[in-house]
């Protein structure tokens, strides 16, 4: 569990602290502070494109792999939404970001223009995340 308000990672069951290495969980701190930070840019970056008021939105992230057991087939996904609907998503296959909303097309390039960071997410998905399941 990583808590935003003390950013750090800590376990939420005693069994869990006590089966896992403390270093663990600096690394886990560590990970989690960086993306806790870096979506937190995101989402300050994108709200003005959508010219709203109020003051209450979301930005969520959802991402992982499905592993077909039958087949052996890998499908990964990382995508995004704000206020409930798609805004932008991984194409896996073309190591490219596909914009669902026109708000997104600024992001998709700037994304699209990070071939490391890609290629990175495509790898992790289709043999990391794999790994997990």
């Amino acid at each position: 569990h990583y808590d935003s308000n003390t950013m750090k990672a800590e376990p939420k069951q005693d069994w869990m602290e006590k089966i896992t290495d403390p270093q663990y969980w600096m690394e886990e701190t560590d990970s989690s502070v960086r993306a806790h930070l870096a979506f937190k840019d995101n989402f300050e970056i994108i709200k003005p494109r959508f010219n709203q008021t109020g003051v209450v939105h979301t930005f969520q992230r959802m991402y992982g792999c499905e592993w077909n057991d039958e087949t052996g087939e890998v499908k990964g996904y990382d995508q995004y939404g704000y206020d409930g609907e798609d805004f932008i998503s991984m194409d896996l296959k073309t190591e490219s970001w596909v914009a669902a909303k026109q708000q997104a097309v600024i992001s998709k390039h700037k994304w699209d223009n990070n071939k490391f960071d890609n290629l990175y997410r495509k790898i992790y998905y289709q043999q990391n995340c794999p790994e997990w399941i």
